[in-house]
């Protein structure tokens, strides 16, 4: 189909025929194109480019952190302290508040029932080594007898048997007695260690049954401090030589007992014990605080942490290939925003990236300039 042709363009047609040999031409030489062909040189030379970071020596940016936990004083004891004998309860003897000692007597439950029992086991005792006493002697005649031919084995055998038979039921009575002796001692409620009496349930005249709890006794001069950690903490705190008690009556120094193996739910934190290492003057039980402590383990800080991979971690200067680089190393249990302890591999000369560590890829060149 014809076309007309537009006056206008037909000079320029003609002069892109002339110059499409020449064009052809270049392209199967191989020899650079026009200016406004090459690629754009520059851009690929700064994508090459080392990258200008700050570095600096391990050892002079680590730090020490201080750490925190929220910590209550608690008794190393608080006991219910139950009657162990049925009856009335006669009396008590100690109060909410009261300091006792290690024995005193708190109630007394009527003793006349136990009292008579430990009687009747006194008398059946005396009993069985009464007949013991006159089963011996008269084994001791039969052996006697025996010797001069006036009395036979077999009944000799019957008297040695009997013999055994009121030992042992004299062992019996014994056991009894001991046992009647221990019911009237149950009757009399001591404390068990001292203390303070934290709660009174006792009540003169009333009628007690065994388990019935009268009192409840918290143990003093031997309180605990117990702390709610982070998983993560509790190795720090193994290794900390002076963790204290901070509270509004002081600080205290204390000394690590054990950190339970277990997460408690739904927290998914684990309980630590700790001792005063003077319990002269130590804040009474049901006191709060906080326990702090610093870590002994020298730890980066937050600002230097990037995250590459799903990992947390740091650059570090290093020599490859006749050129400087940066590396990327992990940091296994580092969180965002915490201090991260520094692993093993790393020594205090380790020289690390400090500033421009956020753009980096793991093996990238970099041109460093101490701190």
């Amino acid at each position: 189909m014809y076309q007309p042709v537009n006056p206008t363009l037909a000079p320029h047609r003609r002069r892109y025929a002339r110059w499409l040999p020449a064009i052809a031409l270049l392209a199967a030489s191989g020899l650079p194109a026009p200016a406004a062909a090459q690629p754009d040189r520059a851009a690929s030379a700064a994508a090459t480019a080392a990258a200008s970071v700050d570095v600096a020596r391990l050892d002079t940016v680590w730090l020490q952190p201080e750490r925190e936990a929220p910590a209550v004083v608690v008794a190393r004891n608080e006991a219910k302290l139950a009657a162990e004998a049925s009856g009335v309860l006669l009396r008590w003897t100690a109060d909410v508040g009261a300091q006792v000692d290690k024995g005193d007597l708190l109630a007394q439950i009527d003793p006349r029932d136990a009292e008579l029992a430990l009687q009747r086991a006194r008398a059946a005792l005396q009993a069985a080594s009464a007949r013991l006493e006159l089963a011996q002697a008269q084994l001791s005649r039969a052996r006697e007898l025996v010797a001069q031919g006036f009395f036979s084995q077999e009944a000799l055998a019957q008297r040695e048997t009997e013999v055994a038979l009121l030992r042992s039921e004299r062992s019996s009575q014994q056991a009894q007695l001991a046992l009647a002796q221990r019911q009237l001692d149950k009757t009399s409620l001591r404390a068990p260690f001292a203390g303070t009496i934290r709660q009174r349930l006792a009540q003169t005249g009333e009628t007690v049954a065994p388990g019935s709890v009268l009192f409840v006794l918290t143990e003093t001069g031997a309180a605990e401090v117990e702390a709610t950690l982070s998983p993560a903490d509790a190795a720090g705190l193994r290794r900390a030589e002076e963790p204290r008690f901070e509270s509004p009556a002081g600080s205290f120094a204390l000394q690590l007992l054990r950190i339970s193996p277990l997460l408690s739910a739904p927290a998914r934190t684990r309980t630590a014990r700790l001792v005063f290492r003077d319990a002269d003057g130590a804040p009474a039980p049901g006191s709060s605080g906080s326990l702090r402590w610093i870590e002994r383990q020298p730890h980066l800080p937050p600002d230097l942490l990037v995250r590459r991979a799903g990992q947390l971690g740091v650059y570090v200067e290093e020599r490859s290939g006749g050129i400087t680089v940066a590396r990327f190393v992990a940091l296994p249990g580092a969180q965002e925003g915490r201090a991260s302890a520094v692993p093993d591999t790393l020594g205090p000369t380790t020289r690390i990236v400090v500033r421009g560590q956020a753009g980096l890829r793991d093996g990238q060149p970099i041109s460093s300039q101490p701190r």
